[in-house]
């Protein structure tokens, strides 16, 4: 790669987004090549941190996703057999599955786009972007992983799918100093019964009551059941455990509700009426916060917790730095067109976002309002608002 090079469309970040961003545009033939920027190229965080996690979305979505575009079919049909592509065309296409099997897809998907002439993998971060409005060209300044260079592309497209991570929130309680467990241990029992001492009586406190914090409950009540028996959990929630619907040709709470493996061990064990019953409940105590009390209760019940995780969303990850003409861009993103604007409300020309960090606002059919985050949501998106960015 030169120092300085001119391309179609540059696309930071190579999770399941960032590669549908890829798709789309490549598809679209814009007539040079398309920079793709990422340090690792094997599907992004879900491949790294959420193998181990039930997904809330069926199989058939993960298979429209993989197949949704010509340059994804291309490359399935110039992988042998097996391959990830023809194991999860043999698994139950109305049930969910565990994320490993879409991980791989993905991962697959990569490895073929990033040998295609299209396109130009650089293996490293993005440091700054600057657009100069005379000319509506970005200048794109990557830092590459495995050498002292830095390099630089012009494009008239920059694509941001650079991602989030769990949502930690101050929670303070005077004299007690808690130990925090990250979300994504909890989420990967593999790690978390490694991690956690063995043989001594200890407490997790769990923040939260979203799909995250239900399956945290349910691999901490495997762990207590199996090889930690002197585990107890305590689970601060401020609502009732509120499930997605399947209405008349739509989903109430589609991104918001619990789904699959997560709302089978909420509804059978967790609710109100079965928890003191059930076998999760000889290990969780519930403790309510909500109605205002959130501060009293922690401070009444984390002191005997030995750890705390917080199941409570997801942050945006940090973007490079981005400015127009020389000044500092404070970005707003404008989920209508995946576009952004500027601080005076001006759309920025040619810099675009998707994926957890940029996702599509819906409003269901009763006025309520949610960000649509799924593999096959990015991409129904995409093939909405990219055609803009194309033209």
């Amino acid at each position: 790669m030169t120092q300085s090079q001119k391309c179609a469309a540059v696309v930071v970040g190579a999770g399941p987004a960032g590669l549908a961003v890829m798709g789309n545009l490549l598809e679209k033939q814009l007539g040079g090549k398309i920079a793709w920027v990422d340090p690792l190229f094997q599907g992004g965080r879900v491949n790294r941190k959420y193998r181990e996690v039930p997904s809330n979305t069926k199989v058939a979505l993960f298979q429209a996703y993989a197949t949704a575009v010509q340059p994804f079919r291309t490359v399935i049909n110039n992988t042998r057999i097996p391959s990830p592509f023809s194991t999860m065309a043999k698994l139950d296409q109305d049930k969910t599955c565990h994320l490993h099997h879409a991980a791989d897809v993905v991962r697959a998907l990569t490895d073929g786009v990033v040998k295609m002439d299209q396109v130009l993998a650089c293996r490293g971060v993005i440091t700054a972007a600057n657009l100069a409005e005379k000319t509506s060209t970005w200048t794109v300044r990557i830092k590459l992983r495995d050498s002292a260079d830095e390099v630089e592309v012009l494009t008239p497209r920059l694509v941001l799918c650079t991602g989030s991570h769990p949502t930690v929130v101050p929670i303070h309680v005077p004299g007690h100093n808690i130990e925090r467990l990250d979300l994504d241990v909890v989420l990967k029992p593999s790690e978390l019964m490694s991690l956690l001492p063995k043989g001594t009586p200890l407490t997790v406190g769990v923040v939260g009551a979203s799909h995250s914090a239900i399956l945290a409950l349910l691999n901490l009540v495997d762990l207590a059941r199996t090889s930690h028996p002197e585990l107890r959990i305590k689970w601060f929630t401020r609502h009732p455990l509120r499930y997605a619907e399947y209405m008349d040709g739509w989903i109430l709470r589609d991104n918001t509700g619990l789904k699959g493996h997560a709302a089978d061990f909420a509804r059978q064990q967790l609710e109100d009426g079965k928890l003191a019953e059930s076998e999760a409940g000889r290990f969780i105590t519930k403790v309510d916060c909500g109605g205002g009390q959130e501060q009293a209760q922690y401070e009444r019940h984390l002191p005997s917790c030995s750890y705390l995780v917080q199941a409570v969303g997801f942050t945006r990850d940090p973007l490079p730095e981005l400015s127009v003409n020389g000044l500092l861009l404070e970005p707003e993103f404008d989920s209508a067109s995946g576009g952004f604007r500027d601080g005076n409300g001006r759309a920025v020309r040619g810099l675009y976002g998707a994926g957890i960090a940029f996702p599509e606002r819906v409003v269901d059919p009763y006025g309520n309002v949610e960000h649509a985050v799924g593999f096959f949501k990015f991409m129904k998106y995409l093939k909405r608002v990219s055609p803009q960015w194309a033209a």
